[in-house]
C-alpha cells in the first residue's frame, strides 16, 4: 500500500509587474505596463492549458464537465475517492442512496459512478488541482483548449466514431466543435491513449502533456476503451461549447441528488472547497473568503485521514515518449502556475507532499474491466441554484 502524507504549509502569491524604462516616451511606458501586467496576469498559458487537458480531452463530453467541475473541490475528491476505494461492492441504487449520506458536492459524488476516473484524479492530485484552477480561472480558455486538442486528433486521424463512441461535428458561431459521446445511454467509455502522440507531434518538445498512467504503462497505438460502465443518471452535466462553459441536466441533477434545483447553469460552490486557496488572484478575489473556524476544523480532520494511509499521491508526470528523462512540470511562455497537490489549504497555505509510485505494469485492451454504477446525491452547490 502506497500512501501520501499532506502537510500544510504558509504560501504567499504574489503578481509581478515588469517595470518601465525610465527614457521610454509616456504613451509607449503606459502600453508597455499594461501589456505587461496583462501577461503577469495570466495564471494559465496556452502551454499549461495544453499540457493539463492533453490527457482527458478526448474524454467523453459528459465526463469531461463532471471531471472539471469536481476538479475544483479536490479535498472531496480525495474523500470520495477513498471511501470507494473502501466499498467497491456498493454501487447502483445503493451507491446512490450511500451518496445521499455524503456531504461532498454533488459534481463530486457523481464520479463515484467511474471509481477509475475518480481514483486516477486522486492518485495525480498536482494535476487535478491545476486542472480545477485553471477551469476556475477561465471557463472559455479550457473549453477552446479542449476543442483544439480534438481537432488536432481528427487531423491525425485518431478521433473518429467507434462502436463505444460517436463523434460528430458542429458548427456553432463560425466554430468547429467535436462531440463525443457514449453510443449508448447511460453507460460511459473510458478512452485510454498517448497524449503525446495522439494529437500529432507534441509542439512543446520540452514540456510534454501529464500522462494519466505511470511510466511503466504501455499505451495502445490509438485510442483504447476500458469495459463499460454504467453510470444511470449520475453523470448529469454537460459541456456548453457554444459559451465555454458547462450546463446541468436538470431532470437528471434532481432526481440523482434527491433535490430541486431550477437553474441549468453550474456555480462553483465555495463551501466544498474545504480551505484550499485558489491559484488564479481573481479567483481567490471572488471565492477566498479566508480561514475561518470551520475551514480549519475541516482541514485538521483532513490533514488526520490523509496521514492515516490511503493512495493519494501525485503521480502524474509530463514525460517525452520513448522513455526520455521527465521534465519537471514548470511554466513558461507567460504561465505563472507553480504548487503542488493541495496548495494552500487554509488561509493562503501550501501543501507539500511526498510520494512513491509502484512499478507494476498495467497494460491497456479494449474491453476488460467494467466498473460500477450508481451515484451521488446532495445539495445543490454542485449544480445549478435555486
Amino acid at each position: 500500500m502506497i500512501s501520501t502524507c499532506l502537510r500544510y504549509g504558509a504560501l504567499a502569491t504574489a503578481l509581478l509587474l515588469s517595470s518601465s524604462p525610465s527614457m521610454a516616451e509616456p504613451s509607449a511606458v503606459a502600453a508597455a505596463d499594461v501589456a505587461a501586467a496583462s501577461t503577469k496576469a495570466k495564471t494559465f498559458s496556452q502551454q499549461d492549458l495544453d499540457q493539463v487537458l492533453a490527457p482527458i480531452a478526448l474524454y467523453p463530453d459528459a465526463l469531461i464537465a463532471q471531471m472539471l467541475m469536481a476538479a475544483t473541490y479536490p479535498l472531496e475528491v480525495v474523500e470520495a475517492a477513498r471511501w470507494s476505494k473502501a466499498n467497491p461492492k456498493v454501487k447502483d441504487k445503493a451507491l446512490e442512496d450511500a451518496m445521499q449520506k455524503q456531504t461532498w458536492d454533488p459534481a463530486v459524488k457523481a464520479l463515484t459512478s467511474v471509481p477509475q476516473v475518480l481514483q486516477q484524479m486522486n492518485d495525480n492530485l498536482s494535476w487535478m488541482q491545476k486542472l480545477g484552477d485553471a477551469f476556475l480561472a477561465d471557463q472559455k480558455a479550457v473549453m477552446g483548449t479542449i476543442q483544439s486538442l480534438r481537432a488536432k486528433a481528427v487531423a491525425e486521424g485518431n478521433l473518429k466514431s467507434t462502436p463505444e463512441q460517436k463523434v460528430t461535428k458542429e458548427e456553432q458561431d463560425d466554430k468547429t466543435i467535436y462531440i463525443i459521446e457514449s453510443t449508448k445511454t447511460e453507460v460511459i467509455y473510458v478512452p485510454t491513449y498517448n497524449p503525446y502522440t495522439i494529437y500529432g507531434t507534441w509542439w512543446y518538445p520540452y514540456y510534454p502533456p501529464y500522462y494519466m498512467y505511470p511510466p511503466t504503462y504501455v499505451y495502445p497505438p490509438h485510442v483504447a476503451f476500458h469495459g463499460a460502465v454504467f453510470v444511470g443518471i449520475a453523470i448529469w452535466a454537460r459541456p456548453a461549447w457554444h459559451s465555454g462553459s458547462v450546463n446541468v441536466n436538470i431532470n437528471h441533477y434532481n432526481r440523482y441528488n434527491h433535490t430541486n434545483i431550477n437553474n441549468p447553469s453550474w456555480n462553483h460552490n465555495v463551501d466544498h472547497r474545504k480551505g484550499v486557496a485558489y491559484k488564479d488572484p481573481g479567483v481567490a478575489q471572488r471565492y477566498d473568503r479566508g480561514a475561518s473556524a470551520q475551514t480549519t476544523q475541516s482541514r485538521d480532520q483532513y490533514r488526520g485521514r490523509a496521514e492515516s494511509g490511503g493512495r493519494g499521491g501525485d503521480g502524474m508526470q509530463n514525460r517525452p515518449s520513448g522513455g526520455g528523462a521527465a521534465p519537471s512540470n514548470r511554466p513558461s511562455g507567460g504561465g505563472s502556475y507553480q504548487g503542488g497537490g493541495f496548495s494552500g489549504a487554509g488561509n493562503g497555505a501550501s501543501t507539500r507532499q511526498s510520494s512513491s509510485r509502484g512499478s507494476a505494469s498495467r497494460g491497456y485492451s479494449g474491453g476488460g474491466g467494467g466498473m460500477r454504477g450508481g451515484g451521488g446525491g446532495g445539495r445543490g452547490g454542485g449544480g445549478g441554484r435555486r
